[in-house]
Formats: C-alpha cells, sequence, structure tokens
C-alpha cells in the first residue's frame, strides 16, 4: 500500500481512503522563511498538522525538515498525494520519481465537471450561474427541477445594516483550548523567531479550529445557533464585534479539517427539519458550494499568468504600514479597526476585506499581486487559490471583469449604510474636500478619473461615469488624493 502524503491544507478524514493507511506528514520550515505569514496563521497550521500527526499516531510518519525534497528523500516506499492545491506544490510533486498525484479532494465540484460547464459558456464566467449549476449538479435545495422557495438566490434579503444597538444576539462560537501540542508551537515559533525568521500580527491564543472534531464542534454550534441571524447581517459591520453571526469556517474548510459538502447537507437539514430560514441557509451554501468552489475552479482554469494581472495600471507598492498591519497609525475609524481585526486575530470577514481593505487598496492604485500575497500570508484562510481570485479577479479588479460584471469600488456612503463606523470618525463621508474629507470618498471619485479609459464600458459604470462628468471639483479631488499618496489616512 503507498503511503498517503498529505500537506497541511489537507488535514481531515475525507483525504484517506483505509484507516489502516500509512501517513506521511512533513513540516517544512522553509515555507516559513520564505514568506512572512501572519504569527497566527503560522501557528494554526503547525498545530493542524501536529494534532493530525497525534491523531494518527504510529500509522503516519511525521518528519519535520527544512524541505518537503529533504523529507521525502527519507521515505523509501511509494507515496501519494492528493491534487496539492497551488501551482507550485502540483509541479513539484509531478517531478518528483515514486509520487502519484490523485484527483483533488476538498471541493465539492469536480475539476472535470467544472471544465465542462465552463467550456459550453460564452464571455466570461460568472459565479451565479456556475452556482445554479452546481446547486443542480449536486441537488442541493432542489425540489424536483426547481429551487426551493422559487429563487435561486436570495441575497437581496441578506443586506441588512448592523443592529442600532450594536448588539446581535447570538452566543458566541465555541474557542478551542489549547494543549501540550499549541505550547510547543509557540515556543517553537519564538525560537525562529530568534533565529530570524520573521511574522507579522500579535500573538494570541488559538481562536480556530486545528482538528477535524473541533471544526465539527464549531459548525454544529453555527448551525444550530448561529445561522438564522447569520443571513440578514452577512454584510454588516460591527466596530463591537467583528464575529457577528458567521460560521468561523474558513479556514477549517481550507486547512481541510471539514468536507463542505458535509458542512452543506447540514445546513440544508437545519432548513428542512429545523425550520432554519431559508436565506439564511441560502447564504451560507452561496458561499461554500457557490464561491469558494468557484474560486477554486478559476485559479486552475485561467493561466498562471492572471495571478500577476494588471490591467488598471495600478502601480504603487502596498506601503509599509499595511504591510505591518500599524492600525494606530491609520485615522481613518473603519480602516483602522478592520487592520487591527487583521492584526489581532488574523481574520475579518469577507465585507470588510472586500469593502474596506480591498477598496481602500483598489482607490489608491497598489499593485495585486503584492496584494495577494498580502491577503495570502496575513489571514489564518489565506491561500494562492483563494486570494488570487478574490483580489485580482473581485476586488481588484485587474483582469477587466474576467470572474466580475464592475469594479466592486464605493466611497464612504457604504461604509456609513452597512456599519458603525463613520459616527465615531474624524472623516465626514458625504464631503470629498478637506481636511475631514472621507478618504474613501474622495478616493472613490479620484479612482473613476484616473481609470476613466480602462474600465470596460459594459462594467454596468455608465451612469456613474456620468455623474463623475458633472463633478465641478474633480480636478481638486484628484490632487488632494494625489497628495494624500501612499501615506496612512
Amino acid at each position: 500500500m503507498s503511503r498517503r502524503w498529505l500537506f497541511a491544507d489537507q488535514l481531515g478524514p475525507h483525504f484517506l481512503d483505509d484507516r489502516r493507511q500509512p501517513v506521511l506528514l512533513i513540516e517544512s520550515k522553509a515555507v516559513f522563511r520564505r514568506r512572512v505569514y501572519h504569527r497566527q496563521k503560522a501557528h494554526l497550521i503547525l498545530s493542524a498538522l501536529r494534532h493530525r500527526a497525534a491523531e494518527l499516531g504510529a500509522q503516519a510518519t511525521y518528519l519535520r525538515t527544512d524541505t518537503y525534497a529533504e523529507g521525502l528523500r527519507k521515505v523509501r516506499e511509494p507515496v501519494e498525494v492528493c491534487h496539492p492545491t497551488s501551482r507550485r506544490a502540483l509541479e513539484f510533486v509531478r517531478r518528483r520519481d515514486g509520487v502519484t498525484v490523485l484527483p483533488p479532494r476538498g471541493f465539492v465540484t469536480s475539476l472535470d465537471d467544472f471544465a465542462e460547464w465552463a467550456g459550453g459558456r460564452r464571455g466570461a464566467l460568472r459565479m451565479e450561474a456556475f452556482y445554479r449549476f452546481a446547486r443542480e449538479h449536486h441537488r442541493v435545495l432542489v425540489d424536483g427541477d426547481e429551487p426551493v422557495g422559487g429563487r435561486w438566490s436570495l441575497d437581496v434579503e441578506n443586506r441588512e445594516p448592523p443592529p442600532k444597538d450594536g448588539k446581535l444576539a447570538v452566543p458566541a462560537a465555541p474557542v478551542p483550548k489549547e494543549d501540550d501540542i499549541d505550547a510547543e508551537v509557540r515556543a517553537d515559533l519564538d525560537r525562529w523567531e530568534r533565529e530570524g525568521i520573521r511574522f507579522v500580527g500579535r500573538d494570541g491564543p488559538r481562536r480556530f479550529p486545528a482538528t477535524t472534531k473541533e471544526a465539527q464542534a464549531r459548525l454544529r454550534h453555527f448551525l444550530r445557533h448561529r445561522l438564522p441571524a447569520f443571513g440578514p447581517y452577512e454584510d454588516a459591520m460591527l466596530s463591537t464585534d467583528p464575529w457577528l453571526a458567521h460560521s468561523m469556517l474558513s479556514s477549517s474548510f481550507n486547512l481541510g479539517l471539514l468536507d463542505p459538502l458535509h458542512a452543506i447537507r447540514g445546513a440544508e437539514k437545519a432548513y428542512r427539519s429545523q425550520g432554519a430560514p431559508l436565506a439564511s441557509v441560502e447564504g451560507f451554501v452561496r458561499q461554500v458550494l457557490g464561491w469558494r468552489d468557484f474560486v477554486w475552479h478559476l485559479y486552475w482554469h485561467f493561466d498562471a499568468g492572471w495571478r500577476r494581472s494588471n490591467a488598471l495600471a495600478a502601480r504603487r507598492p502596498v506601503p509599509g504600514w499595511f504591510q505591518e498591519l500599524d492600525a494606530d497609525a491609520v485615522q481613518a475609524h473603519c480602516l483602522s479597526d478592520v487592520l487591527a481585526g487583521v492584526r489581532d486575530h488574523g481574520w475579518v470577514h469577507h465585507i470588510p476585506r472586500l469593502m474596506v481593505l480591498g477598496n481602500y487598496a483598489l482607490q489608491r492604485g497598489w499593485r495585486p499581486a503584492e496584494l495577494v500575497e498580502w491577503f495570502h500570508t496575513r489571514f489564518v484562510d489565506g491561500y494562492e487559490w483563494v486570494m488570487t481570485a478574490n483580489v485580482v479577479g473581485m476586488s481588484q479588479y485587474a483582469d477587466l471583469g474576467r470572474m466580475t460584471t464592475k469594479p466592486y469600488v464605493s466611497g464612504g456612503a457604504y461604509v456609513n449604510r452597512m456599519s458603525d463606523y463613520c459616527g465615531g470618525c474624524r472623516y465626514d463621508p458625504r464631503k470629498r474636500l478637506g481636511a475631514d474629507a472621507c478618504p474613501y470618498t474622495a478616493g472613490y471619485w479620484a479612482f473613476l478619473d484616473r481609470n476613466r479609459g480602462r474600465i470596460p464600458a459594459n462594467a454596468r459604470m455608465a451612469r456613474t461615469m456620468k455623474q463623475l462628468d458633472r463633478l465641478a471639483d474633480v480636478d481638486r479631488v484628484v490632487a488632494q488624493e494625489r497628495r494624500r499618496g501612499n501615506d496612512a489616512p
């Protein structure tokens, strides 16, 4: 029997075919030397890898080496591995003698099924169309040939602003209890830092599951207690509550601790048997079966050069204060609070990522490839396959709409509507000029002016561009934002 090599994002039981199958786990120090990771991300990866080794016991060979190649040289029997999640890793395993590459796991729709779906379509690929295909193909939330409730998407029902009192009445998600393995990981990371391996962000108690048991406990709690409130407030932001009713399971899916189809069926059962609101259930299913599977497939479907797309000619480097998560350097309340969330937790939910962090980067013209790296390394759930699509294709619109219909750019009015940030901020979201002008509002118009010749006419921006042409002060706004440059707002 071949030994199954499990990468550190393939740690759930669904990556094995036989409970007795011999397993190989390799902890490569070079992985952490090559990139500057968030300290809590490094901790989570190592904790999950070592916990899996402890679970498997004598079934697993666990190697701590400098590189993967060094580890493989110590293995004598044939090795097989599930399709890795990055191009670099896939090329590496394909070059190794004695290593067999199996089809991917950890996603719902197969590469072949996606290729057949995409090959039969004209023009740009859109998540909404793929999501409908996936729902039908896997028979999720359908009755006969029709979607449950009569509509494929209930997204319009899931856009409530945060509660006015700043409180969402849901119980907190269960927090993992650290153990001796976590203590060992923390001591090793301290030693690595003394040796010169650099991390960013604050160390802290482990907040995210490192084992399938912990991940399943969090999933059960979410489906029972937090799912009903998830849908209405999934786009809301609160300075007093970064978690709201989100599942906080993205890192568990991306470490391979949870089978996504198991979670999807659990959500469907919560609707059909336990009365969970359909809009909330559909919203969760859309995130997992729709968006997560979609961005995974686009990473492989598009060519390797997609990651380097920069059609808006964004040339500014990502500034040091952003790289170092220096939230205290920022006066804009929303950006300061969200950046602090990344610094303190290695996580914020999808709307702060897109409409606070990504939106600001897009307005300032920061290099998309650097942002892919930043989101990859600063988030506990960040991987290249995730962030290439989310950053290049979505938040930075660097490919001019290969997967989205318009740039995700907005002024301060959106943040004001969907959060509690603007009330206590020194900047006014209604103003685009002056000392108290909101950097998002001013940056929005400066971005549109800078890119009026680059954004395609079909990008749902015609009305906005006409409004830009009517602004009498646009030249002064552009000059003001040019002076702001890359400084922390």
